[in-house]
Order: C-alpha cells, then structure tokens, then sequence
C-alpha cells in the first residue's frame, strides 16, 4: 500500500510540481488526499502541510507555478487555499490547501484531526508515511474511527462529518464512536447554521446518503439537526407505503440516488451542474427527496369507514415548512426555492400520468411550469413511487407509474428544444392601467390567472392578454 501511495505522489501533476520546486522544504500531504490515494479514489483537492516556511508565504510562492487564486480560509491557523483555473468545472475541481502544523508538531496536527482515516500524512519527496491511529488499517476494513474524544468537544461539527464521510465510503462506525455521537449530539446546535448546512450538503452529495441518514437516526443526531423528523416518526406503515414515514422518506433519497445511477447521460448531465448553493442539483434533489414528505404529520387523518390514511394538501404544507427549515440551516434563496417548489409539485407528474387521456397540451403545460427542475420533478416523483409498496400497491401499478413517468420524461426531451420562456405579455403596472385598479390581492390574482392561461397556450399574443384581463372575472 505504501508503494501506491509513493507512485500516485510522484505520478501527480500537482504534487510533483511542488515537489520538484521545493526540494528542500518538509511538505506533506496529509487527510482526504491521502485518504483517496490509499482506497485508488479520484482525488480532486490537495491538503498541504509545510515546515519551515510560513504557510502563506508558501501559498503565495505556489502561484508562480500554478494558474490560481488565493483565498485566505483561516488566517489565525494559517490556512490558504488555492482554486485553480478549472476548478468550477464539477469533474476537475482542483484546490490545493496548505496550513503550517499546529504548534509546528507534524504528529500534534495530526491528534487534532477527527477521524484516522483523515489523520495519515505523506511526505512528498520522501514517500514516508506517518499513521500514528492506524487509518490505514481502518480503511482497509472500512471502519470510521475517533482519534480524540475531546476533539468532538472543542468542534462538534465532527460529529456531523462522520457520517458526511459515511455517506462518501459507506464505512462502519466503530461502537466507541458511536458512543462518543450519542455523548455529544446536543452539541451539534453549537456550531455556525453555515458550516452545518455545508456537511449536510456534503453528506447528501454522497453515493451513501441512505445509509448515512439511517445511522445519523440511530445517534439521535438526525433529529437534532431537522426536529421535525420526530413528526416523521409518528406515521407508520400503511396500505399504500410499507414502511413508517421517517423510513420511507429515507428509502426516496436512496432510488434517486439508484434512479441516478442507472440514468442516461443526459439525465446525469443536468443532475451533475453546479447551479446554485455550490453543490450538484443532484445533491439537492436528495435534500427534497428527504423532506418530500414532511407536511403529512400535520395533515394525517384516518378514515373511520377504510381504516385508510389520508394526506390531503401535505404536499402545499410541506413546502411551506421546508422553507422555513431550509432558512433556519441559512440556505440560500435559491436553494429554497428549488427544494420547495419539488415538495410541492412531487405528487403533479405521476397524477397528470395516471390519466388515460392525458394529451400533449397537458405535459407540455407540466414542462412549462416546472421549467428547468422538470427531470428532477420526475424522478423525485419515481422515487416516491418505488418507495411505496403498501400491500395495497401492486407491482403493476408501479410498473405502469413509471412507464408513464418515463413517457413524460421522453416527451420533455422531444420537446426541450423548441420550449422557450413564456414571455411576460402584461406587468403588473399595464394591468392596473387598463383596469383602473391599484395594487391589490386582486392584480395578484388576474396576474396569476394569465399566467395559467399561458400555460395552458390559451393566451399566446399581448393582444390576447388585454382581452383576457378585461374579460377576467
């Protein structure tokens, strides 16, 4: 294993570079580096320690070699980061992050670190590893594993990375660190909702979410982070969904993630962009998929005839509570406005599908609503569905569910190159002109109403949009 190590060193572009101009300098590239060259893992960032040199000055001498931008992380603990040309592109986002160790101790730095799979350090001219915890053990059986019970103390955001790095490896938790989340995990309201929100986006980046949500539950950690997962846990089972709701919520991120990895290049293409909030739509998609369902607690009534559980409106009430979740965690405006607006329109594809004499003119008014989210609609959509297998469910029902989603999302691929944004026919200014009105709830809904009727190409000219607000009643 060390042998590989030392070849990725050597064979790396960014790291020979630095190797061959500072031949005299004690370099190391230590955690998440190292981490993915032992597990032969792309590795996109390089994490530097160096000695004998302030960790600035250093960076500072980097950008004579490479085509980059400095970015002061954390100057108290000297830490600096280079973004390389490139790096925006989500397939080659190179980084270079270089720090002095702390209190000049190579072996100090590394007992402060979280985890031994991220506490191993390889100097680069040399090759010599530094595995003080056995992380290479540990990664060799797939085990996370603490360094430091203190050190989820001085920053408990580690315990959200653990399962951050979970749902990256799909790792083990050893029982000792299981012990030390269940000890700590009211400490996790401690640390900045900014720093939070970008673990979370990490974790439901990751190949594993599922499985990292379901262990996250098990510490009490997953409720400390959403407290409405203890309205989740109330609704059990039922005839149309065999699993409780908190279970069910969690099996919908898992087939996104499923329905992901067996999607065409395109599907995978859109859900890879980088469009807002910094991480993929894909990882977005999997935040919505989790919360899908959190307005059904609210809204749950009983049918005293059927036994059956109804839901009315919970996907309008779920969408309203994600927004104010999302902004407690101080997400952006964007990524509320993604992850709710997919809460609320998650059941639309599947029941413009179900009937029979669904025509064109209605999937291109579901196209032209959703817009841009369309793909992501319809496979949160088909991931609901496959999540559902009540006893009440038949496999033909599902089978035919997603064939006809597949139809939808077929027929938005035909169609995606001759859409084009709707046009704003009337503002709101030209509408209380014509009207003589103010502003008021009614201008609201007149524009709302035009806008449906755009949707539905019954209003295609300003001409017909004047005749359409006067006639509007």
């Amino acid at each position: 294993m060390n042998t590989t190590v030392q070849e990725k060193i050597k064979s790396d572009n960014i790291l020979s570079k630095i190797a061959d101009k500072f031949p005299d300098k004690k370099i190391y590239v230590v955690g998440g580096t190292v981490r993915d060259f032992i597990m032969d893992k792309d590795s996109y960032d390089r994490d530097l320690i160096v000695e004998g040199i302030p960790a600035k000055l250093f960076a500072e001498e980097l950008l004579n070699i490479f085509d980059a931008t400095l970015v002061p992380l954390d100057e108290d603990n000297n830490i600096y980061r280079l973004v390389l040309k490139g790096s925006e592109d989500i397939h080659n986002p190179y980084m270079i992050d270089v720090t002095n160790p702390i209190e000049n101790s190579l072996e100090l730095d590394l007992m402060r670190r979280d985890l031994t799979i991220n506490a191993i350090a390889v100097e680069i001219h040399s090759g010599k590893i530094t595995d003080m915890f056995g992380g290479i053990s540990d990664i060799k059986t797939g085990t996370l594993n603490y360094i430091e019970e203190i050190n989820f103390v001085d920053d408990p955001l580690r315990l959200l990375r653990v399962y951050r790095f979970q749902a990256a490896t799909d790792f083990n938790l050893s029982g000792d660190l299981i012990h030390i989340i269940c000890k700590y995990t009211d400490l996790i309201s401690k640390p900045a909702k900014e720093r939070v929100l970008y673990e979370l986006m990490k974790l439901f980046s990751g190949k594993y979410t599922a499985n990292a949500l379901t262990n996250m539950n098990k510490t009490w950690l997953l409720e400390e982070i959403f407290p409405v997962v203890k309205e989740l846990k109330q609704i059990p089972p039922n005839t149309h969904h065999h699993l409780g709701l908190l279970e069910h919520s969690i099996e919908t991120v898992n087939q996104v993630q499923l329905l992901y990895e067996d999607a065409n290049d395109n599907i995978k293409e859109h859900l890879n962009k980088v469009d807002f909030g910094g991480f993929s739509r894909l990882a977005h998609l999997k935040l919505a998929a989790f919360l899908h369902d959190i307005g059904k607690f609210s809204t749950w009534t009983i049918e005293k005839e059927t036994g059956r559980h109804r839901f009315l409106k919970h996907d309008d009430v779920g969408s309203k509570m994600a927004k104010k979740i999302l902004k407690d965690l101080s997400c952006s405006n964007k990524q509320i406005e993604y992850v709710s607006t997919l809460i609320k329109n998650h059941i639309y594809p599947s029941a413009l599908m179900a009937d029979p004499e669904v025509n064109e003119k209605a999937m291109m008014r579901f196209i032209r609503k959703i817009n841009d989210n369309t793909i992501d609609n319809i496979i949160l959509s088909m991931a609901d569905r496959l999540s559902a297998r009540g006893e009440a469910v038949t496999d033909e029902m599902v089978e035919n569910n997603i064939k006809n989603l597949n139809r939808l999302l077929n027929f938005y691929f035909d169609k995606i190159n001759e859409l084009a944004p709707l046009p704003k026919l009337l503002d709101g200014n030209e509408v209380m002109e014509l009207l003589k009105i103010k502003q008021s709830p009614k201008l609201g809904k007149i524009l709302s109403a035009l806008y449906e009727a755009q949707l539905d190409g019954d209003i295609n000219t300003k001409d017909e949009a004047i005749k359409f607000v006067k006639n509007y009643k």
